[in-house]
């Protein structure tokens, strides 16, 4: 999870690869009517992100039930957008991939083929709620090479989720 620009997409794609999981890219279960909007450089708000949330919720819930293992990469910024998934499955666990704007900034300026403008990484920031320490997640540095990051975060799974 983390803001347009965190690195969700490349770290959740490797780690998905190193755990042997399937990968869900959370953009491509906007409607077009979302990305469309974003495109335009209007923010979405809760009620754009409802349908986006429940098909996102309902393939986490199909993997819960057959038993297999899923990374979805969302921005899911807001602690009500991750109570929805995690009521899916109560054991999701989240990473927040976090970095220094200036970082963020620079990524999205040089980013091609994305619809997601940089004008909304502002946005993005003012909606973001950190997870609380109640809600099953990590905080990792966004900041740092993808290796280092998967490394870390296969790390913490292989010690039971401890910090």
């Amino acid at each position: 999870m983390g803001v347009a620009g965190a690195g969700k997409t490349l770290i959740g794609s490797r780690l998905a690869r190193a755990l042997g999981s399937e990968y869900v890219e959370g953009d491509e279960y906007h409607p077009a009517a979302n990305v469309a909007k974003m495109a335009a450089g209007v923010p979405l708000d809760d009620a754009d992100r409802a349908g986006w949330l429940d098909a996102l919720a309902a393939k986490i819930a199909d993997a819960r039930r057959d038993g297999v293992g899923l990374v979805v990469a969302a921005s899911v910024l807001k602690r009500a957008y991750r109570d929805r998934l995690r009521a899916a499955d109560p054991d999701l666990r989240f990473i927040l991939l976090d970095a220094p704007k200036p970082v963020i900034a620079e990524r999205l300026e040089h980013r091609r083929g994305h619809y997601m403008p940089p004008s909304l990484l502002d946005s993005q920031l003012a909606i973001l709620e950190p997870p609380s320490d109640d809600e099953r997640a990590w905080v990792v540095d966004g900041s740092r090479s993808a290796d280092a990051i998967v490394a870390e975060v296969l790390a913490l799974i292989a010690r039971g989720g401890r910090a």
